[in-house]
């Protein structure tokens, strides 16, 4: 039968020798993930096993309660041992054998008073430190931030393309700007009419015009068109003074 992962690393305290101090876990490890395949080959991944694996993380804080129960010979995550202690302590919140396994680090301060603190989870034998919700909504909202900015920024250049011509480059090459210019104007004109033809057919039929109010009489056309003669056989009226010149006036 094979040997427990705690009973095949050793007591330090029986075989002798203090063993160096572990470095302690940092705030943010988010960007490592821990790995022991020898372990994964040698033992069995389950809620009996699973703690010792995670014992052997960068992530495990060898000051916590967990250990000082395992020095003990007693099961980690014994919740009845666990709430009568104070001090930092891992929980397993939730499990799904053999794939996931989530432990919540946790700083207690007495039997039903608990601060969570971090969350770590073994996936697949890999152990990773789940990020923080603030992170999270930070990195979700900077990558918003940086789509929105781009499409922006290709739009703007799209409309210089169509409305706008530099100075300069009108000086070095005049023609070959004009072309280009009336080129893409012509069919912004195309898609503008094509746009406000759509619309046209999508509108109703103009209402007819309102009624003309009582006692009115339109005039009717044989009487426009006398009107218009007319006005055409009449001559025009003459300046006695303008249009007769000094030689036609009344001598005195």
């Amino acid at each position: 039968m094979a040997a427990t992962p705690s009973a095949a690393l050793g007591n330090p305290n029986v075989d002798g020798g203090a063993p160096p101090a572990p470095q302690l876990p940092g705030t943010d490890m988010t960007g490592i993930c821990f790995r022991d395949q020898l372990w994964l080959n040698t033992y069995p991944l389950d809620r009996n096993l699973v703690f010792d694996y995670f014992a052997l993380s960068p992530f495990y804080d060898w000051t916590c309660n967990n250990e000082k129960l395992r020095l003990s010979s007693i099961h980690p995550l014994d919740t009845s041992q666990l709430s009568k202690m104070t001090g930092i302590e891992y929980a397993l919140s939730e499990v799904l054998e053999p794939n996931l396994f989530v432990f919540r680090k946790q700083k207690r301060d007495g039997p039903e008073k608990v601060t969570p603190m971090l969350t770590y989870y073994v996936l697949d034998g890999s152990i990773y430190q789940a990020p923080q919700l603030c992170n999270v909504f930070a990195a979700r909202l900077g990558r918003a931030l940086f789509h929105i900015s781009k499409a922006f920024n290709t739009a703007a250049s799209k409309l210089e393309k169509i409305g706008y011509v530099d100075d300069e480059d009108e000086k070095g090459a005049p023609e070959v700007k004009t072309t280009s210019k009336e080129n893409i104007d012509f069919k912004e004109i195309k898609r503008v009419d094509h746009i406000l033809a759509s619309l046209q057919r999508k509108l109703p039929a103009a209402p007819p015009p309102p009624p003309f109010p009582e006692g009115y009489t339109p005039p009717s056309a044989a009487d426009g068109e006398k009107a218009s003669e007319n006005q055409q056989a009449e001559p025009p009226a003459v300046d006695p003074i303008i249009d007769q010149g000094p030689a036609k006036r009344r001598k005195l």
